[in-house]
């Protein structure tokens, strides 16, 4: 399973052999507003995502 997922493996590995568990908010949201912004570059509510930024 683990080999099907690559990056996503080695980051979480990583962060439980560093401890770095601070960075996983930061990841989350940066996933979070990728994915609203691609489902939204070719909708009608692109108008609005751009005025809140």
């Amino acid at each position: 399973m683990f080999r099907r997922l690559g990056i996503l493996a080695e980051l979480l590995d990583f962060l439980k052999h560093s401890k770095k568990w601070w960075l996983t908010p930061i990841l989350v949201f940066l996933l979070l507003l990728s994915i609203l912004i691609v489902f939204t570059e070719s909708s009608a509510l692109a108008p609005f995502i751009y005025s809140i930024f």
